[in-house]
């Protein structure tokens, strides 16, 4: 089945979809033809099963046949990542996959890639696209909100919301991610990944000081995106996301 976002589905009885590529796509990629059946999504994680009613040249109108109920909710994911050398198209990629609900691109210390403000927004709408595509595409419910490039402190600071805020670093006194869910059944879960040099000390002491739990990812070295996607990963195999 052919699966379409759109930002809001309402409660009528058709859908209208206008979108440039969407309507390429449906008409002149998949050939799709009145009266076939695609799913529709949208960010608050409505969805529905509609057929093709109308094609015209710049629009496609469809017929919603039936609608389905969101599913509960676990736990609400952010994660935060450090941006690596080769890129976050990967890291967007596969948390998507995994559920993530929010993905937030982040300046560290140790960060090597520096962008500017022009460059930082085009390298955003382009995480925003492969997030929208990766939802299609692994039938997912809602797509994750991607956020700017945002500083380690300014982040710190924005984390008082969450239930439970992990800090993964490669030394000091740390749990396992297992203890640290363990203790917590949390509804809400920040966390943030460090760059290929891990946090400094005074990172790791800024985050402890507004509540971030040190964790260990085991006792290899890491990558950024492989250390995203492991506690991405045993988060939605533990079932707390």
């Amino acid at each position: 089945m052919h699966r379409f976002r759109v930002e809001h589905i309402g409660d009528g009885d058709g859908i209208w979809l206008g979108d440039a590529g969407q309507v390429h796509h449906l008409k002149d990629v998949l050939r799709l033809a009145a009266g076939d059946e695609i799913e529709v999504f949208d960010d608050g994680g409505q969805e529905c099963l509609c057929t093709v009613e109308r094609l015209e040249r710049a629009s496609v109108t469809l017929s919603v046949k039936s609608r389905r109920v969101p599913s509960s909710r676990r736990a609400r994911l952010m994660v935060a990542c450090s941006l690596p050398k080769k890129g976050m198209d990967e890291i967007v990629d596969k948390l998507t996959q995994l559920g993530v609900d929010s993905i937030i691109p982040m300046r560290t210390e140790r960060v090597v890639v520096k962008l500017g403000e022009e460059a930082a927004r085009a390298r955003v709408e382009r995480w925003r696209r492969l997030a929208r595509a990766a939802a299609e595409q692994s039938q997912r419910s809602d797509v994750p909100e991607v956020g700017p490039v945002t500083d380690f402190g300014q982040i710190v600071s924005l984390a008082g919301g969450f239930d439970l805020k992990l800090i993964p670093t490669l030394s000091g006194d740390r749990k396992t991610l297992e203890e640290a869910v363990d203790e917590l059944r949390p509804a809400s879960i920040l966390v943030l990944i460090g760059p290929e040099g891990d946090f400094t000390e005074q990172e790791v002491e800024m985050g402890r000081k507004a509540g971030f739990l040190p964790v260990s990812l085991g006792d290899r070295t890491l990558r950024v995106d492989t250390a995203a996607i492991a506690v991405a990963s045993y988060l939605k195999v533990a079932g707390v996301t």
